[in-house]
């Protein structure tokens, strides 16, 4: 696991949201690419990994070696999308309930893993602690899936809609993390900061933010030796 000589929180804008974010591993580099909200492209030993392929553009955009798919919901499942970024051969990944509507989907549940190529994955919980105000629950324990993907030694998770979980507090060695945060559906930019200090990555972007105060989330880790990142997932 790498870590970064920080003693205060980075934080660094990037104003297109299709700029790659490199990471040197033991297998070669990782390009990791913001598409849009919670939809992002990885290319690395010469294969392309889509993570929640449902939103943004993706014309120019390779076809996808493999896919993983964390919910059910449309700006997470898009299954003509995906069906268009797959090829012979395409890996899908899904939990159970997203298996259903995709079905080219393999189902990996909350603790499973399988390896894809170079790739290891781990399927974890994701999911609301309690309701939202309305008494809706919408993310129930063991629908969902987050992930954490290694490649060259180096490990990045990807959280899904979930609150800060035990599950997810009690991560440990991650490099790189991508943080949900958007009320009423996951977790306020102080709770997921709060998660955040908790399993201590090197890195953390916010995504899947919708409308959040993402200042007050970078506050929140001042001082923590976190390294935290705004990229733009909604590009005009």
């Amino acid at each position: 696991m790498f870590r970064l000589p920080l003693t205060s929180v980075l934080v660094a804008v990037c104003a297109a949201a299709a700029t790659p974010e490199q990471f040197q591993t033991s297998a070669g580099t990782l390009e990791l690419t913001p598409i849009q909200h919670a939809s992002l492209m990885i290319r690395a030993g010469g294969k392309v990994l889509y993570v929640d392929p449902a939103q943004g553009k993706y014309d120019d955009l390779p076809k996808a070696d493999y896919i993983l798919i964390t919910d059910i919901h449309a700006d997470h499942m898009a299954p003509a999308l995906v069906e268009r970024l797959s090829k012979p051969g395409t890996v899908i990944l899904a939990p159970a309930a997203v298996a259903k509507t995709v079905t080219s989907a393999t189902a990996i549940s909350n603790g499973e893993s399988k390896t894809i190529g170079r790739f290891r994955v781990e399927a974890l919980p994701m999911y609301n602690l309690k309701p939202a105000a309305d008494g809706t629950l919408y993310h129930p324990k063991g629908r969902g899936n987050g992930y954490v993907v290694t490649y060259g030694g180096k490990r990045f998770y990807f959280s899904g809609d979930t609150d800060g979980t035990p599950e997810m507090k009690a991560l440990r060695n991650i490099d790189v993390a991508f943080v949900c945060m958007n009320q009423p559906y996951t977790m306020t930019p102080e709770a997921a900061a709060e998660a955040v200090r908790a399993f201590h990555p090197a890195v953390v972007y916010p995504y899947h933010y919708s409308q959040s105060d993402l200042t007050v989330f970078s506050k929140a880790l001042a001082g923590s030796g976190i390294e935290v990142r705004i990229r733009e997932w909604y590009p005009k």
